[in-house]
Parts: structure tokens; C-alpha cells; sequence
């Protein structure tokens, strides 16, 4: 250890904190900080509910003073941390945050950037308990060893810490923006494609221009039915704009697959997302996961050959005219859960060229600017990637005493 350095438990540096009843002040209006409050992305309280006393939930009981450390402990490793800003001094906060009140040896500061470590987050993970639910107890919490230098040296390491991360949050806000623009110039693009078509195009439903529209199913026993290797089963995860998805790709065996031979999925089939969340996602089933099958939330559109281009219907999919259109497709019939029928598909009116040579000649196009987009897209990703683990690297010298 560093000499002048010290290492307690997060209990022996912490000063008790308070918790008390809005209840029993039925008039007296408070703000209120839920877990929804703070922003794992900023880390600071980005709003507040104004209630009163009479209006309060119950889970709000933990008064906070200017600059506690707010660490939730319902999902730990979202990291939703925050420091208490003087103006919301003596307020209330949800019992699914651990407040910490350090004393005076430690810096306030020094003991938020020190939640960050790679090492007390891998803790939280270990500790966490609950698979829908995950959260920690304060006393997991508590527990945590803190090694720290003194004071006057806590606030050298701040200072280091706050102006190393702010030009690294420049840098990050600068390489997402690039990133954002390289995404909206390749979108402005497809967009113009479909909305200042030709006057020759035509328009006809799917159910003209198809051999075949329909979704599967999940094998009995969900998840544990899945296998290690076999032929893929395409779930809606997988399923992404522009692009098929491998990560958490399901197997099933041959028995399996042939309870679903009805949706083999076969060379330039377009999948389409038809419920949930991720309603309206599309793509081209790659040679690579063949062969597969989809399950009942993916929908396989496989064109008449000589009558419409693959490639050309996924991007017309996926372009906003027609992307909006499956979205508001998707919430009629007033049911909470977003979903497009087969026959919802069969009669979705597209427009087109009639040539496929035509189709063909824009698919072209658009795939050289798709290209573009993507070595774009793969340089600023790794540039966001380099700049989080230089962040982690600092932060993991700063709290070893090696900065």
C-alpha cells in the first residue's frame, strides 16, 4: 500500500443519515428523488417530483443534504450515481438508493469517483441477488473496503479525475455526434429514395409480390429447450436494421426444426420484427445463419423473384415513410402490446419500380453508401470504446495510488 494510505470499510467513513415520514406532514411539499431520478449516463439528479406530504409513496423515507453520494442499490449495475446539489438540500429520496454522508477525512467527491472503480462494480454484480429484480442491501454496501491517501491528496486525485474527464466528455459528445451524423446522412438518403420516386413506379400489396409471409413459434420450454449448436432460431433480438445480429442467437435440434419446417428460413428471406418493442426492425437473413428458423415474433417476407429485389424491399422497409407506416400498423386494434398481423402484412401497399433492373440499380447505391456509413460508424464505436476504457483505467490507477 501506498505509504499515507488507508483502507476501512465504507461503514467506518460514513455518518449515519436520516429517514423520516412525509405522512406525518400531510400539507408540507417536498421534492421527491426515485430511482428513475438519476441518469446513469450524466450521473447527476435529473428531476424531481414536487409532492406533498399526504401524496408521498412509501418508499420515500431517506432525507438528503448538499453533496451525499445517491447509489441505488435496485440494479447496481446500471451505476445510477449521483451527488446531492445544494439546491435539493433537505429532501426526500427513495429507499432504493444507499446514501453515503462521508466524514471529514474523506472527500465527497473522491468516494463518488471511487463507486466507479472496476472493482467495486464487480462487487455489486457478485452481490446482487434477484433475477427479474437485482439489487443489493445497504449492508452489501457498507461492507466495501474504500483505500484512500489523505485528504489534501483525495482532492488532488478530484482534481486530476474532473479535468481528465472533461475533456474525455468532450471527446465522447464529439465522436456520438459524428456518429449520429454519418447514421442521418446514409437515413436522409434512403428517405429521398422513397419519398422522390420516379412517376413509373407502381404500387401493390405484399400478398402480390410474395410467395410467402409468416411467423413461428418458441419450442416448448422456452429457453431451457435451446441448444448449444444446431440450426439457429432467429428471435426478434437478433433481428436489427440493416443488419442480422449473432449475439444471443438460440439453436434448437433437428426434432424441434421439424415442428417449425412451415418457417425455414431460406437465401434473401427479409425478417421482419412483428411485435413488441422492436416492432418494425428489419432485415436480410444472411447466408452465414442458414439454416434457421423464426420464432412468433419474427415474420419471414420472401419475394416473388422476378417480380421484386430482396434488398430493395428491406430498404424500403426500413426507410422512415414506410418504417412509420408498419409502426402506426402495429398500434391499431387499441392493444397494449405493439403487434402487426400476417394479414396486416399480406396487405401493406408498397410502391415500386416495376424493372427489377431498376430496383436492382438503387439497391446498388444505396449498399456503396451503406458501406461508407458503416466504416464510419465502426471508427467512431471505437473511438467511444477507447475513450470508456481510458476512463477506467484512470480511475483504477487514481484508487490503487498509482496516478
Amino acid at each position: 500500500m501506498k505509504k499515507g494510505w488507508q483502507i476501512k470499510k465504507l461503514s467506518e467513513v460514513l455518518h449515519k443519515t436520516e429517514t423520516i415520514n412525509p405522512l406525518q406532514v400531510p400539507e408540507s411539499e417536498f421534492e421527491y428523488i426515485d430511482v428513475s431520478s438519476v441518469s446513469n449516463r450524466t450521473f447527476k439528479i435529473e428531476a424531481t417530483q414536487r409532492l406533498r406530504g399526504k401524496d408521498a409513496p412509501s418508499r420515500a423515507r431517506r432525507l438528503v443534504k448538499t453533496n451525499d453520494i445517491l447509489f441505488a442499490t435496485v440494479r447496481p449495475t446500471l451505476q445510477r450515481i449521483a451527488v446531492v446539489p445544494e439546491h435539493l438540500n433537505n429532501q426526500v429520496c427513495s429507499t432504493g438508493y444507499f446514501i453515503m454522508r462521508p466524514k471529514e477525512i474523506i472527500d465527497h467527491r473522491f468516494l463518488f469517483y471511487s463507486l466507479f472503480t472496476t472493482a467495486f462494480i464487480e462487487q455489486m454484480e457478485m452481490l446482487q441477488k434477484g433475477a427479474s429484480y437485482p439489487a443489493v442491501t445497504d449492508s452489501d454496501v457498507k461492507s466495501q473496503f474504500l483505500l484512500f491517501p489523505p485528504l489534501p491528496e483525495q482532492q488532488q486525485i478530484v482534481d486530476i479525475l474532473d479535468k481528465a474527464f472533461e475533456g474525455i466528455a468532450v471527446a465522447k459528445t464529439n465522436a456520438e455526434k459524428n456518429l449520429q451524423n454519418a447514421r442521418a446522412v446514409f437515413e436522409s438518403h434512403l428517405n429521398i429514395v422513397f419519398t422522390q420516386r420516379s412517376e413509373k413506379w407502381v404500387e401493390n400489396k405484399l400478398q402480390a409480390l410474395t410467395t410467402k409471409i409468416g411467423s413461428g413459434a418458441t419450442p416448448r420450454g422456452g429457453d431451457e429447450a435451446y441448444k448449444s449448436e444446431g440450426i439457429s432460431l432467429i428471435r426478434s433480438l437478433n433481428v436489427h436494421d440493416r443488419g442480422l445480429r449473432y449475439e444471443k442467437l438460440a439453436f434448437i435440434d433437428d426434432m424441434q426444426a421439424g415442428r417449425l419446417s412451415n418457417v425455414e428460413v431460406q437465401p434473401g428471406d427479409v425478417l421482419l420484427n412483428i411485435t413488441g418493442a422492436s416492432i418494425a426492425r428489419c432485415c436480410i437473413a444472411p447466408d452465414a445463419v442458414l439454416p434457421a428458423r423464426v420464432n412468433q415474433h419474427v415474420s419471414i417476407i420472401r419475394p416473388i423473384e422476378n417480380k421484386l429485389d430482396s434488398e430493395f424491399l428491406h430498404y424500403l422497409l426500413i426507410s422512415k415513410p414506410y418504417k412509420d407506416q408498419l409502426l402506426q400498423t402495429g398500434e391499431e386494434g387499441g392493444s397494449t402490446r405493439q403487434a402487426i398481423t400476417k394479414a396486416q402484412i399480406q396487405e401493406f401497399k408498397i410502391c415500386y419500380p416495376k424493372a427489377l433492373e431498376e430496383q436492382r440499380a438503387i439497391v446498388a447505391k444505396l449498399d456503396v453508401l451503406a458501406i461508407e456509413t458503416h466504416r464510419l460508424e465502426s471508427i467512431y464505436l471505437r473511438k467511444l470504446a477507447t475513450l470508456e476504457t481510458l476512463k477506467k483505467s484512470l480511475l483504477n490507477q487514481a484508487f490503487t495510488g498509482n496516478l
